[in-house]
């Protein structure tokens, strides 16, 4: 299913769901953050997605992060609560989705960087080569608040 970002956009479409999503931002023990490129958009991004039922949040980034980079991670911290209504996402099925994201703070434990059907490219990325990846605003914003220390972030 294609996807459109809006992000502080003025000519979004009015958002007509709201769906609880979960990220892992997973930091190596070089520092280094685990970012995917998304098919769907060509940015790059931390691991995340929608929340099945049946499942917690938490449970839900582990698993997003699994299945979109190959790496298994354990959480060791919550990075914030992400609920812009100026970031609006519209699906070619008619969906128009608000933000919602809980971002978990994580480290790699298994697996190796995959490609799959969402991600055409997984690696991971040392703070100070971040600005050589088109990575999303909202991402940013996230990775920053991490480098930071201005977290946990409640917006």
């Amino acid at each position: 299913m294609g996807r459109t970002e809006y992000y502080h956009d003025p000519n979004a479409p009015k958002a007509n769901t709201l769906v609880p999503a979960s990220n892992l931002l997973v930091v190596d023990g070089t520092g280094a953050v685990l970012l995917q490129r998304r098919r769907d958009t060509g940015q790059w991004a931390l691991p995340g997605g929608a929340q099945d039922i049946g499942e917690t949040a938490a449970q839900c980034a582990v698993r997003e992060c699994l299945e979109e980079t190959g790496i298994v991670a354990e959480i060791t911290g919550f990075l914030g609560v992400y609920t812009n209504p100026n970031h609006v996402v519209a699906y070619t099925d008619g969906e128009i989705r608000q933000q919602y994201e809980n971002t978990y703070i994580g480290r790699p434990v298994g697996g190796e960087p995959t490609i799959n059907d969402e991600a055409d490219g997984v690696c991971f990325v040392r703070p100070d080569d971040l600005d050589r990846y088109d990575i999303h605003p909202s991402m940013r914003q996230q990775i920053g608040d991490y480098l930071a220390g201005t977290y946990p972030y409640l917006g």
